[in-house]
């Protein structure tokens, strides 16, 4: 796997070796909350096939893992290795369930996966900003930064989440004058893909402060997970498509995996 440059954007060619063309089409898989367990071995090679039949890129919008366990991630891996096409990846808030965020996320990389967290990579000429993001509410129930400790470290959790991103698509812009540009992140960036799940939690499903990004640097599409009887499809205040890929959602809608064009 090619090794993060000094401002963290990393560079991929396609197969032919060369940079892909801009007005070529590109097609990406996309799914998120796979939960994939350690007993999991054998169940998602054929899952992986066909994601390489079907695109040229495949996103995995956090929750790799069901419990956190280095375990599962290793049982990931190996299912991966039925997937030809690249593999994009951002950690979910189960990655982080026994605080081995940091093993996780290094298991995969060594097996050539993308995973973002605040970096961005170019593969086949489409620009990939990656966080895991965080909860906080949306538009004006948006969680503010007053009161006790607590509240704020809470709220300070989803500025940094997006501030990460900020840096992630300027990178894009800036280093690579990236037009194609895809945000990918666990937590959502607006209320409509998490419509479905009780109104009380939607301060923990997401928080508007992604969607601010989106809207500075004009990204193609952002896609998400972790509400899993959320809404598949939205857009932010100025149209930019959203989709919850949260694969029980994709179960619903009868689709392996969402297959967007850039």
């Amino acid at each position: 796997m090619e090794e993060k440059d000094n401002t963290g954007t990393k560079e991929r060619e396609n197969e032919t070796g060369g940079a892909a063309e801009p007005t070529k089409k590109v097609r990406i898989a996309a799914v998120a909350d796979i939960h994939v367990r350690e007993h999991d071995t054998g169940k998602w090679g054929d899952y992986f096939k066909e994601a390489s039949r079907q695109a040229d890129i495949l996103v995995i919008a956090g929750d790799l893992t069901d419990t956190g366990d280095e375990s599962e991630a290793e049982v990931l891996v190996n299912e991966l290795k039925h997937c030809s096409i690249p593999v994009v990846a951002v950690l979910g808030n189960h990655d982080y369930e026994k605080s081995r965020h940091k093993l996780i996320r290094q298991i995969l990389l060594r097996a050539d996966v993308n995973m973002l967290d605040g970096e961005a990579v170019v593969i086949k000429g489409v620009g990939f900003a990656g966080v895991k993001g965080f909860g906080g509410g949306f538009d004006n129930r948006m969680l503010s930064m007053f009161g006790e400790g607590a509240m704020k470290a809470f709220v300070q959790e989803a500025v940094d989440e997006a501030l990460h991103l900020e840096r992630a698509l300027g990178r894009l812009d800036q280093e690579h004058q990236v037009d194609k540009k895809i945000a990918v992140m666990h937590y959502s960036p607006i209320r409509e893909t998490v419509v479905g799940e009780p109104e009380a939690i939607f301060p923990f499903l997401g928080c508007s402060r992604l969607a601010e990004p989106l809207s500075r640097h004009g990204v193609l599409a952002a896609f998400h997970g972790h509400a899993h009887i959320g809404t598949l499809e939205g857009k932010t205040h100025d149209g930019i498509p959203v989709f919850n890929v949260a694969k029980p959602i994709l179960n619903k809608e009868q689709k392996t995996f969402l297959v967007f064009e850039a």
